[in-house]
């Protein structure tokens, strides 16, 4: 089960209408999430500091996909620039 943040959210239907790569790239992302959430590509890193529990994956140079893991439950799927 995956759920989105609003932002999150708001930023992939965004991405849905206006950049076809863009959104087929973190499709393949929450496909691999599913399947290991720790490991795959996108470069699974844990974040640090006021983000402990929170991991990342590059969706681009510029892009990140930020969620976290409850179980078998991903959470809080955003975006940030």
């Amino acid at each position: 089960m995956i759920s989105f943040e609003q932002q999150g959210w708001e930023d992939y239907l965004f991405w849905q209408q206006t950049d076809k790569t863009k959104i087929k790239r973190i499709n393949q992302l929450i496909r691999d999430i599913q399947r290991d959430p720790f490991d795959g590509i996108g470069k699974p890193e844990a974040l640090r500091h006021g983000l402990t529990g929170l991991w990342s994956r590059r969706i681009d140079d510029e892009h990140r996909l930020i969620y976290s893991v409850n179980g078998k439950k991903i959470e809080g799927v955003n975006k940030y620039v």
